[in-house]
């Protein structure tokens, strides 16, 4: 245990506050309103982003930059190994901006990119592409690895199992459930409801995640006990494609379940740290679906 362990641990569990908590996330969504619901979030933490009169689309975008600021300033209270974990797990938000570079290459509208800062990977070097040649070449010279193709999905699947393969070697034991499950979720998302055979570099990176068994499952059913028990639980009832959002909101709810526990210990640690994450992710996901619901007029389950 190092002093920066100890300024990071209670950092983050201080962060918690920053959080909307299911409580008033469900009051957020009976607003009557996207105004309503957008301006109310703006005088909680949440408003470090979002601002009044901010349609759906830039709010339920400010909260994810809300969300990567919290990183951005937790990684500042750790030592050198948790600054290296914040920026692999921020690299969510390097996918995001990737995906948006190749909408707005295509000529396509594209959200702003979020400023990741010291938590950064290889986006300064992504954001001057100019072809999706160029992203693929910059990825493969980078610690993302070779997608596997040039191909927008191609580039899209390798970076998120790319983005796996180093969460699964790196995190703690307690996270590694997380990660396998939402690779199942993945695989099984664009195999079994997209009807989509996955490309040759995105199935040997699968292969490595799930074994070669649930990558050759005829359907979601067929594929959930071919899987390892630490991915398994993803799936569990889900009979079909229609299941799988059932399946993700109780990845999410495992998630947040397990990052409370990390909390919940007493180490100042990797453990609370990692815990804190998972819970303001879940909590932004969360404000991002009552959002939608106010939008919709009003009410409605946000919880997980």
């Amino acid at each position: 245990m190092t002093a920066a362990w100890v300024s990071g641990s209670t950092r983050a569990r201080a962060l918690l506050s920053r959080g909307l908590g299911p409580r008033r996330a469900r009051r957020l969504a009976a607003c009557g309103s996207c105004a309503e619901a957008v301006a109310v979030l703006a005088r909680s933490s949440y408003g470090h982003d979002v601002r009044p009169g901010q349609s759906l689309a830039d709010a339920q975008w400010a909260v994810l930059a809300t969300l990567l600021w919290h990183l951005r300033v937790l990684a500042g209270w750790l030592p050198r190994e948790g600054g290296e974990m914040m920026r692999l797990i921020a690299r969510w938000f390097e996918i995001a901006n990737v995906d948006e570079l190749m909408c707005r290459l295509s000529g396509r509208p594209a959200e702003p990119e979020f400023v990741l800062g010291s938590l950064a990977t290889t986006w300064p070097r992504l954001r001057r592409c100019r072809s999706l040649t160029e992203i693929r070449a910059t990825l493969a010279a980078s610690p993302w690895g070779d997608p596997g193709g040039a191909a927008r999905r191609e580039i899209q699947l390798g970076m998120r199992l790319s983005w796996a393969e180093r969460l699964a070697a790196t995190l703690p034991p307690a996270a590694r459930g997380w990660v396998a499950g939402a690779t199942a979720l993945l695989v099984a998302r664009e195999r079994h409801a997209e009807r989509r055979e996955l490309p040759a570099g995105a199935g040997d990176r699968s292969r490595a995640l799930l074994g070669p068994d649930a990558l050759a499952a005829a359907s979601v059913a067929d594929m959930t006990p071919r899987l390892p028990s630490s991915a398994r639980w993803a799936l569990l009832e889900v009979d079909d494609p229609s299941g799988l959002w059932t399946a993700e909101r109780r990845w999410w709810r495992r998630v947040e379940d397990d990052g409370r526990a990390l909390l919940a210990g007493s180490a100042f640690s990797a453990g609370p740290v990692l815990g804190a994450v998972a819970v303001l992710a879940a909590d932004a996901r969360r404000v991002r679906a009552a959002l939608e619901l106010a939008a919709r007029g009003g009410g409605g389950d946000v919880l997980l």
